[in-house]
């Protein structure tokens, strides 16, 4: 879940909250990044859906739908997966939590409607009953190495949680879930609460600490960490080991939709390509080529512009084939180096 930054970069953010590095920066992004990394941010996560699964098969049909291993989910935890065609190519993303009596999925706004509609496909005899839960239930980002402080000034009390655990809590008279989520750095939780709860939960946050952070900072912050996002980063072509979220695959879990060819390139040890973040010395846009020995080599998938007055830096994350490794790169001529992700030296206090 990565405190689901990737959230304000997904295809249903707006043209103008990108930041593009032929774009110019703003300053406000800027600190509401490191606020990100040094304080507490809070921000609602508009792109994100819900998705409820019932029934008496919901397990086992889900298990058999996803990359992960939900058929042994414990209750109020949560794992990341993929979504795959029957040759192995990524169809979608998607956090599963078990809430005990159904299956809580968590998924790109812009993406549940055709989610759903793949999922219907594979409902035969089953007992699943899949229902659009968006409009039900909203969340709230908080984010940063001074989250948990900022949730307790606001009398939100934080249990002890593993990332992608939750936990339900009674707070100002209302039911809301406190979700842990994964943070390359410090703490990140999301508050799961009706939609009419948000903006009295943004504002008791923020005068408890809370600084808003916008899209751009979100990308930003996502962009240095190096979160790929269904989309943009990982598309319907791609395969699942290329990306790098090992942590969306379970091997020993039994069948599922293109398992037969995730398990033959688990048995051949490795992608030809995979993904990586770069250090880029001139503007460029996702599409744009990567080449070594005068070869297309790979590509740029996303870009993030963190010059300052001082210094420019641009950063982008894509593939690159594994045989071009410490060779010279290039990008419409102009030098681009394989960063190792995450951007680690962005996200330090």
């Amino acid at each position: 879940m990565f405190a689901h930054l990737h959230s304000g970069a997904s295809e249903s953010e707006t043209t103008e909250v990108r930041v593009g590095l032929a774009d110019a920066v703003d300053p406000s992004a800027f600190t509401e990044f490191r606020g990100l990394v040094d304080g507490c941010g809070v921000y609602t996560l508009d792109s994100r859906g819900k998705v409820f699964v019932s029934g008496e098969d919901r397990t086992r049909w889900l298990n058999g739908m996803v990359t992960n291993n939900v058929r042994d989910l414990a209750a109020d935890h949560g794992l990341y997966a993929f979504l795959l065609n029957a040759q192995g190519r990524i169809q979608g993303d998607l956090y599963a939590f078990n809430r005990g009596d159904r299956i809580v999925l968590d998924v790109d706004r812009a993406h549940g409607a055709r989610l759903i509609g793949v999922f219907d496909h594979y409902i035969v005899m089953d007992d699943v009953v899949i229902e659009d839960g968006t409009n039900q239930l909203a969340a709230i980002g908080v984010q940063g190495p001074k989250a948990r402080a900022v949730l307790e000034a606001a009398g939100i009390a934080v249990p002890g949680l593993e990332p992608l655990q939750f936990s339900g809590l009674t707070w100002q008279g209302s039911e809301i879930t406190l979700v842990r989520t994964e943070a390359w750095k410090g703490e990140a939780y999301e508050i799961w609460v009706a939609p009419e709860q948000v903006p009295v939960a943004i504002e008791a946050l923020e005068r408890a600490g809370a600084a808003p952070v916008g899209a751009a900072a979100q990308r930003l912050y996502r962009m240095a960490a190096g979160i790929p996002v269904f989309g943009e980063d990982i598309r319907e072509r791609d395969l699942p080991q290329e990306t790098g979220q090992e942590r969306a695959l379970h091997f020993a879990k039994g069948c599922y939709v293109g398992q037969e060819i995730v398990e033959r390139i688990r048995s051949r040890g490795q992608v030809h390509r995979v993904f990586s973040g770069f250090e880029l010395t001139a503007p460029c846009v996702a599409g744009d080529k990567i080449e070594a020995d005068g070869k297309e080599v790979g590509e740029i998938t996303s870009t993030a512009n963190f010059s300052g007055p001082e210094k420019n830096r641009w950063i982008g994350l894509g593939y690159l084939r594994r045989e071009a490794f410490g060779k010279t790169l290039t990008i419409h001529g102009a030098a681009v180096e394989r960063h190792e992700l995450p951007f680690r030296e962005l996200l330090q206090h």
